[in-house]
C-alpha cells in the first residue's frame, strides 16, 4: 500500500519542436508534450518540499494525497523553510511556496526544468497578493490552483482551457467556478499511466543538493516568453533559456 507522508494524508524545460508541439492537449489526451521524470521503475516516489506558510499546509497536504491515488506515482512532502519567496529550484524535487508577489495578475505558477523530455526539477508558487482577497481566499480556489500546478510538475497538460466550457470535474479544466474542479479524476490517473508506462534506464527523481546554478537563478518575475495561448487570448505557457537549459511555466490568471 502505498502511504504519504503527513498521513494519506492545488508555466518548465525541454527543447520545443516546432508548433505541433506546442498546441492545446485535447481532452482525450493531456499529456505535456512527453515531458516526465526519467525513473527505472513504477510506482516512483515524488518529494515536494513544503517551503508554505501554515495557512497552505492543508491544500498541499489534499494534493499529495490526490496525485497519490495514481498507480503509478507517489508524493512525499519534506520540510522545507516558510517565506522562500524566491523558490529558487532543486534538483529531484518540486519545491512548492507562497508569497505576497504582488499585482503580477496570476494566481499560480506551475514551472519544470526539462533535459531532453526529463524533468529534473520543478517549482510551484501561490500568490497571496489574491490569495489573501475574499474572491480567492476559498477552499475551493486553493485546491484547484495547488493541485493544478503540481499536476503540471509531474507532465500534464490542461484538459480544458476554455473558462467558459462546463467543468470537467478536474483541476486539470480551467474554470470560474472551482467548486468541482478541486481534484484529479479518472482521466488524470489514466493519461499518468500513458505517461509513464515506459521505464527508464536513468532517474531525475530524489537527488536533494542544490544545482549548481541553484543561487542565481532567478524566478521571480521573468518567466520568459509567451509559446502558447487560452481560447480568450491570454497566455499560460512560458518558455525561457537559462545556462544552456530551458524552462517552461504554466501560469493560472486570477479573473
Amino acid at each position: 500500500m502505498k502511504v504519504v507522508s503527513l498521513r494519506r494524508l492545488a508555466a518548465v524545460a525541454m527543447v520545443v519542436l516546432g508548433t505541433q508541439a506546442l498546441a492545446p492537449a485535447a481532452g482525450a489526451n493531456h499529456s505535456w508534450n512527453g515531458y516526465h521524470w526519467a525513473r527505472t521503475s513504477n510506482p516512483f516516489t515524488l518529494t515536494l518540499r513544503n517551503d508554505l506558510s501554515a495557512a497552505w499546509k492543508p491544500y498541499l497536504v489534499t494534493t499529495a494525497a490526490d496525485w497519490s491515488k495514481s498507480a503509478v506515482l507517489d508524493m512525499t512532502i519534506a520540510a522545507g523553510t516558510a517565506g522562500d519567496k524566491r523558490c529558487a529550484p532543486v534538483t529531484g524535487l518540486v519545491k512548492v511556496c507562497n508569497a505576497t508577489y504582488g499585482s503580477t495578475a496570476w494566481l499560480g505558477l506551475g514551472s519544470v526544468w526539462v533535459t531532453g523530455s526529463h524533468i529534473t526539477k520543478g517549482s510551484v508558487k501561490m500568490n497571496d497578493s489574491y490569495f489573501n482577497t475574499r474572491a480567492y481566499n476559498t477552499t475551493a480556489w486553493r485546491n484547484l490552483v495547488m493541485c493544478q500546478e503540481v499536476g503540471h510538475t509531474i507532465g500534464l497538460d490542461h484538459q480544458d482551457e476554455n473558462v467558459n466550457n462546463a467543468n470537467l470535474g478536474t483541476c486539470m479544466d480551467y474554470t470560474n467556478a472551482p467548486g468541482t474542479n478541486q481534484h484529479p479524476n479518472k482521466h488524470d490517473y489514466d493519461e499518468l499511466e500513458t505517461i509513464y508506462s515506459h521505464s527508464d534506464t536513468t532517474t531525475t527523481v530524489g537527488a536533494t543538493k542544490l544545482a549548481a546554478s541553484g543561487s542565481s537563478i532567478d524566478e521571480s518575475d521573468d518567466l520568459g516568453t509567451a509559446v502558447r495561448h487560452a481560447p480568450n487570448g491570454r497566455p499560460i505557457v512560458f518558455e525561457r533559456d537559462y545556462k544552456g537549459a530551458k524552462k517552461f511555466t504554466f501560469v493560472t490568471w486570477a479573473e
